[in-house]
């Protein structure tokens, strides 16, 4: 019987992800304020100022607070001799099992904000797909790249 899994991502992932998220936001700002700036240009009724202040406050709040806390509190994985499970989602809960026979590399990656916070993402590659274990801790993310590396090598000695 497999058990769910059980490792998490750290709490600055977290925080990296709602700083994403506030990056992500900053193109709706603009919108936002171009759709008051015409309202108060061509005399447009007052609901387009209020719609468009309610559209990006209710889009911000969801991209840097809810998105990022719900995938946080979802996010699970698990490395084990023959397979890697992993669980994430935010409405739709998705398990994914790898089996290690399948592996054919695995890297590292970080992008800026993952690299302020110590932060990386471990992406293992399959022949049809691949898969990613987001914002860890480097030191965390290079022992398990190594140690994925090693279970997929012995897998594949035993075929």
């Amino acid at each position: 019987m497999i058990t769910e899994p059980h490792k998490r991502i750290p709490a600055r992932g977290l925080l990296a992800w709602r700083i994403s998220g506030t990056i992500h936001s900053v193109f709706p700002f603009v919108l936002s304020g171009g759709a008051i700036a015409a309202a108060f240009l061509f005399n447009w009724p007052f609901w387009v100022i209020g719609a468009s202040l309610m559209f990006y406050s209710a889009y911000a709040y969801l991209v840097i607070m809810t998105f990022p806390s719900l995938r946080w509190k979802r996010w699970r994985y698990e490395v084990r001799e023959n397979e890697i499970e992993l669980k994430h989602g935010i409405f739709v809960i998705k398990r994914t099992l790898v089996p290690m026979i399948r592996v054919q590399h695995v890297d590292t990656k970080q992008g800026p904000i993952l690299r302020k916070y110590r932060l990386a993402t471990v992406t293992i590659s399959t022949a049809a797909t691949v898969h990613e274990i987001p914002a860890l801790d480097v030191d965390e993310a290079e022992e398990l790249r190594f140690f994925i590396s090693l279970l997929a090598r012995a897998a594949d000695d035993d075929v």
